[in-house]
């Protein structure tokens, strides 16, 4: 098989690992481990069933970077728990999802899979760059529709979206994103901006809603096309859409950025980060198979190694 680079957006699948599973099951100290056995068999079966040859855990050193609250304060505003100075703000994470965030770190570094993170930055950035950079196909899995941004059907990058559950995967190509929302992938986080986003605090333009910012970015290109346009006495758009825009004014100014992923981050290739996928021998296995007894990891750990071993 060629190889393939997968990216994973680790926190939205440890979440969705959590809440999948009964916190009941947990570890001898009454510590839960649900998250990190789901965790677990979601990269065992994803890497076996989309072929990935190398895997990079992408990792939320700053889920909501001061840079970009600077620009929008709502930004991701309503899952704040306590507001930082200096440091990142901490996030509404329960406390038994937050215990196991240690413990997925252990397990993925023993069984050698690479964890990259950016400071000041989200995994979201962390994927973008990889994506933009690869010189392999890649496939990017994720509950968030912002990373539909990195679609490249040309150089084979591609989501794997996990919002309608692991039974229920959907690959998502360039082709896919403007059949679903009549916009390029490139266009996307024009879109987004346009329509708005209340999982991340993005208010959208009062009156656009997803038809209007197809059909506005359809015709005009981009948002900095659209806005140069709406000040032409002549462009010919529509004085509501014109009084709609001028109203956002402030809002329209910064939120491409916020919502742009980052593409040029300085990272480890995926050779130095270690993202090559191979079997797991020696000391690290004997110490991942001890904590899978240990921590009632159940079969998690063994599939995992089963389908690290199915590579070669």
């Amino acid at each position: 098989m060629p190889d393939r680079l997968m990216l994973l957006d680790t926190a939205s699948l440890y979440f969705r690992a959590f809440y999948g599973l009964p916190d009941t099951i947990r570890r001898g100290d009454g510590t839960p481990v649900n998250a990190v056995r789901g965790l677990l068999d979601m990269i065992a079966r994803l890497t076996t069933d989309y072929h990935a040859t190398h895997l990079i855990a992408c990792w939320d050193d700053d889920w909501r970077p001061q840079w970009r609250v600077d620009l929008l304060p709502t930004y991701k505003a309503h899952r704040v728990a306590e507001a930082v100075t200096g440091a990142p703000d901490i996030e509404v994470v329960p406390d038994a999802l937050e215990a196991q965030l240690p413990m997925i770190r252990q397990v993925l570094g023993l069984a050698g899979i690479a964890i990259v993170g950016a400071p000041h930055h989200e995994a979201d950035d962390v994927v973008g760059t990889y994506a933009s950079h690869a010189d392999l196909p890649v496939d990017v899995v994720t509950g968030d529709r912002d990373l539909f941004q990195v679609c490249d059907d040309e150089r084979q990058v591609r989501v794997i979206y996990t919002a309608r559950g692991m039974k229920n995967l959907e690959v998502i190509t360039e082709e896919s994103v403007v059949a679903r929302y009549r916009v390029l992938p490139q266009q996307y986080a024009d879109y987004a901006t346009l329509r708005g986003d209340a999982s991340d605090g993005l208010p959208g333009v009062a009156g656009i809603g997803e038809k209007t910012a197809a059909s506005l970015l359809l015709k005009y290109g981009t948002l900095e096309g659209l806005l140069e346009a709406a000040g032409l006495p002549g462009s010919g758009m529509a004085a509501p859409v014109k009084a709609k825009l001028a109203a956002a004014a402030d809002y329209l100014s910064v939120a491409p950025t916020v919502v742009r992923l980052v593409r040029d981050l300085d990272l480890p290739t995926p050779e130095q980060a270690g993202a090559e996928l191979n079997p797991v021998s020696g000391e690290p296995r004997v110490e991942l198979e001890r904590l899978a007894t240990e921590w009632n990891l159940g079969g998690s750990v063994r599939r995992l190694l089963t389908a690290l071993e199915r590579r070669h």
